[in-house]
């Protein structure tokens, strides 16, 4: 009998262990998981923490960026101001000078030797009198230039401050190039006043008439085109005065 007792008494008590081991056992898988749980959302948090950082750090780049680009988006707007008030002087000075072809209103004159006179011999000069010459075409130049023109050309060729008109043998030079007769000499600017000044009696215009070198009289026209000057100009001797730039 008392073997019977001590036997329930042991499986009892063994299956009170193999209960309180299994609990154990079970305590100890969830305390694992719950740790496990814990750490992976500590490393979730310290990973969102570090791209957050990051993200402020290009935000306040990206705003740093956009100021700086605000900032040269209206010096740029400012020296376009300036850079096109500059253009249009250029553009001026160019029209001036005469690298620019012009178009307007003014006069056309042709001259050309008195070849018929010539032909007939019976000259009361001679015959270097019913030629036309680079001084006859220096006066007129000069003439019309009394006269406003603002743009003037012989045979296309453009007149400009540095442009010679000389004599070559039977040809005349103007910036350089071999130019004969007839002349056709354009000029811009107010026709009336133009043609009135070459009317002058001191003009050279009287003079050419009365050899007959004036083949074309002076014509009104609205619409003259005069080409640019197409040489180089070259300045030697030329400078600025002491503080009025270089």
């Amino acid at each position: 009998m008392k073997k019977n007792s001590i036997a329930i008494l042991l499986g009892v008590v063994c299956a009170i262990l193999v209960y309180a081991i299994s609990i154990q056992l079970k305590t100890i898988d969830e305390l694992n998981k719950t740790v496990s749980g814990s750490i992976s959302e500590n490393g979730l948090r310290d990973e969102v923490l570090k791209w957050k950082g990051r993200y402020d750090s290009i935000y306040a780049k990206l705003q740093e960026e956009e100021s700086r680009l605000e900032k040269v988006r209206k010096e740029a707007s400012s020296d376009d101001e300036a850079s096109a008030g500059t253009r249009e002087e250029l553009k001026l000075v160019n029209r001036m000078l005469g690298f620019t072809e012009v178009t307007g209103k003014g006069i056309t004159i042709v001259l050309d030797d008195n070849k018929a006179q010539i032909a007939e011999g019976v000259l009361p000069g001679t015959i270097a009198d019913y030629l036309v010459h680079d001084d006859d075409l220096i006066r007129l130049v000069n003439d019309l230039k009394n006269g406003g023109a603002e743009a003037i050309s012989i045979n296309e060729q453009r007149i400009v401050s540095t442009t010679g008109i000389v004599c070559d043998g039977n040809v005349v030079r103007i910036n350089g190039q071999k130019v004969s007769a007839p002349f056709e000499i354009k000029a811009i600017g107010y026709p009336e006043r133009l043609i009135g000044t070459l009317n002058f009696p001191e003009a050279i215009l009287s003079t050419l008439r009365s050899v007959g070198v004036v083949k074309e009289e002076p014509k009104k026209s609205n619409s003259i085109t005069i080409p640019k000057y197409t040489g180089t100009i070259s300045i030697k001797n030329l400078s600025a005065l002491e503080g009025q730039g270089e």
